[in-house]
């Protein structure tokens, strides 16, 4: 019932948004399941087939069909960034839960962490962490790595929030009638910033898988992770544009366009909804 009337209340680029986006939700861990040949084998099939109906996009020059190894690597990046994106959310709404209602010295150390996170700039150390770990590094290890900067600006964020209500009346009601923090925090907290956190979780998978697939367009995922930035990357070292292998590279370029402007779509659709909903 929530669901119909969020639906019914909601604009366009939230339906478009959120229909993308489950199409890709489907591929990834719906259709990744049906039985299929490892795509990361090299020849399973001939070479450079063209597309045909048991090889819809056609095969790679290493004998991998490209349709199933598209479905591993949405499957993959999607992993990689709803990962990072819940790590990122969780730790950041407590460390600023934490920081914004304890204050003194503890939300001083906590703040300078965070602004320490914020400002160290990510991709010199993304760019090192993944090259020592190269080879060796599965999705969820890549995961946590780029996690370790996914948590600190929504955790500066949620302690501005947690200082603005920490004087409201609501807050001091709960205090005068004999709750302590952590129910505060849960009861009267929490359902608040919920709404901000799924808006945070949304963005944060679109810049995770950003993240991830700018690292393996350089080099720099592990060789052995097919995601939709490795593809990108395999297809041009092996020359795909020169060979007219259009739909090997095509192929994953499009996928991450198309998930791209879905997770915007989305984000900016539901921030609207948020927006309209507090105004009234």
């Amino acid at each position: 019932m929530k669901f119909a009337k969020f639906w019914k209340n909601s604009n366009a680029r939230v339906h478009v948004g959120f229909v993308i986006t489950c199409i890709f939700i489907i591929i990834g861990f719906v259709v990744f399941y049906f039985p299929h040949i490892n795509p990361f084998t090299f020849n399973s099939y001939a070479n450079n087939l063209n597309p045909s109906p048991q090889h819809w996009l056609g095969t790679t020059a290493m004998g991998q069909d490209v349709v199933w190894l598209l479905i591993e690597a949405i499957h993959n990046s999607l992993c990689i960034g709803v990962t990072v994106a819940f790590l990122g959310t969780v730790v950041g709404v407590f460390v600023g839960l934490l920081a914004g209602f304890s204050g003194g010295a503890l939300d001083r150390v906590l703040s300078t962490i965070t602004d320490t996170f914020i400002v160290i700039p990510s991709l010199p150390i993304l760019i090192l962490m993944t090259a020592l770990m190269k080879g060796t590094m599965t999705w969820f290890v890549m995961a946590l790595v780029l996690a370790m900067f996914a948590w600190a600006w929504p955790s500066r964020q949620i302690r501005s929030m947690a200082l603005s209500m920490r004087e409201r009346d609501f807050i001091r009601t709960a205090e005068f009638s004999g709750e302590n923090r952590v129910q505060i925090i849960a009861t009267e907290v929490l359902p608040y910033v919920l709404s901000w956190s799924l808006s945070n979780f949304m963005n944060a998978v679109l810049n995770a898988i950003a993240s991830e697939s700018s690292l393996a367009v350089l080099g720099l995922s592990p060789a052995n992770l097919v995601s939709l930035g490795n593809m990108i990357n395999w297809a041009m070292a092996k020359n795909a544009i020169f060979q007219k292998r259009y739909f090997w590279i095509f192929a994953p370029i499009g996928a991450t366009i198309i998930m791209f402007v879905g997770l915007f779509l989305l984000i900016t659709g539901y921030n609207d909804y948020l927006q309209a909903r507090r105004g009234r």
